[in-house]
């Protein structure tokens, strides 16, 4: 009975452990986790008189057959202003594959004032083999971001999650 208790009691641990680590990682701003707001909700007093420097970084996953870049590689951004930049993805194949983009921002911290309003990472992107597609984000830096962060860098790496 107790050997099934604890049994119960891990699975249980590690089934809540995915949405404990997302709390966790909202509370704190650790992992480099941005945020997702409304064209509406992006609205900020605009900081005429602070520049932060946005560095842009793009990735694939080693079973990845795209070539994926930034279209831009750094751009100077007052907070509390929407900006745009843009990534380009390749398919090397001659096969559809769908990939999917996963963010992360450095440093962690910066990641909680980090919000975008469009983004390719939010759904599945599939190319045709060779094809070619330029990928929008449209982002705006809190203005409530601490004074001491000069630079966030933004990165993406693509995984193949072709069924």
């Amino acid at each position: 009975m107790k050997i099934g208790v604890v049994v119960i009691a891990m699975f249980g641990f590690g089934y809540l452990l995915v949405p404990l680590y997302n709390v966790f990682c909202d509370i704190t701003g650790l992992n480099g986790k941005t945020g997702r707001v409304s064209v509406g909700e992006a609205n900020a007093a605009i900081q005429a008189d602070r520049v932060v420097t946005v560095e842009f970084v793009g990735n694939i996953n080693s079973d990845m057959p795209w070539e994926f870049r930034p279209l831009v590689k750094s751009l100077k951004v007052h907070p509390g202003k929407l900006y745009d930049a843009s990534f380009m993805a390749h398919n090397l194949t001659d096969k559809r594959i769908v990939g999917q983009a996963i963010p992360s921002i450095s440093p962690g911290v910066g990641g909680k004032y980090f919000n975008k309003t469009e983004c390719f990472c939010f759904t599945n992107q599939t190319l045709k083999g060779g094809e070619e597609k330029k990928m929008p984000l449209r982002f705006i830096v809190d203005p409530n971001l601490p004074r001491h962060i000069k630079r966030l860098t933004l990165a993406y790496t693509f995984f193949n999650i072709t069924k």
